[in-house]
């Protein structure tokens, strides 16, 4: 009788792994895949923010130390995020539609359609830090989490609608007021852009 089970599960288990698709080594050990390790067991990034970066998505993110909290949180991310990709679609930031360039002399330049704005900016590695300031004036503290293909660009709420309303020219006050209240109905979320690098 054992025997007769063992071969029902070792005939199932066959079954079930030629749908699954193999992954080679080299996809495996890739540069970003190593990238995503070191980042996720260290928690830091030394990913460099210099080039331009074009946005594909909205990006959420919970401050929060606690694990189960996160795994909670990852399940309402992904429905804020829809709901954050369709705001920002209306104040036209879609895929392809934005981008930012960040240059090795602290400058960068944040574009959405025809509109683009120049600044300078901060970035600390180490913190995950970055410090953007538009016209020389108005100052903007992100979260970044980058690899070397991939950024998000992570705000508190506020300085996000404060960014939106400066870099599109189509916001309107129901959909800044849209992403505020987003916000509001989590407590310590970020809220930004996913960028991937040209």
């Amino acid at each position: 009788m054992k025997k007769f089970v063992f071969w029902h599960i070792f005939v199932a288990a066959l079954l079930m792994t030629s749908n699954s698709q193999a992954q080679s080594l080299k996809d495996l050990f890739n540069k970003e895949n190593i990238e995503k390790v070191v980042n996720s067991v260290t928690g830091k990034s030394t990913a460099s923010m210099e080039g331009t970066w074009v946005y594909t998505g909205s990006a959420i993110e919970f401050e929060s130390d606690n694990l189960l909290q996160k795994a909670g949180g990852s399940v309402a991310a992904n429905a804020a995020e829809n709901k954050l990709n369709e705001q920002l679609a209306k104040v036209g930031i879609t895929a392809g539609q934005m981008s930012f360039t960040f240059n090795a002399d602290s400058t960068f330049t944040a574009k959405v359609g025809a509109k683009s704005l120049k600044g300078t900016y901060s970035y600390d590695a180490s913190e995950q830090k970055a410090n953007l300031k538009f016209m020389k004036l108005i100052p903007l503290n992100a979260k970044v989490n980058c690899t070397s293909t991939n950024m998000d660009l992570l705000f508190n709420s506020d300085k996000l609608l404060k960014l939106i309303t400066l870099i599109s020219s189509k916001s309107n006050s129901t959909t800044l007021k849209t992403i505020g209240s987003l916000a509001d109905n989590y407590d310590g979320m970020m809220l930004g852009f996913s960028l991937k690098k040209e």
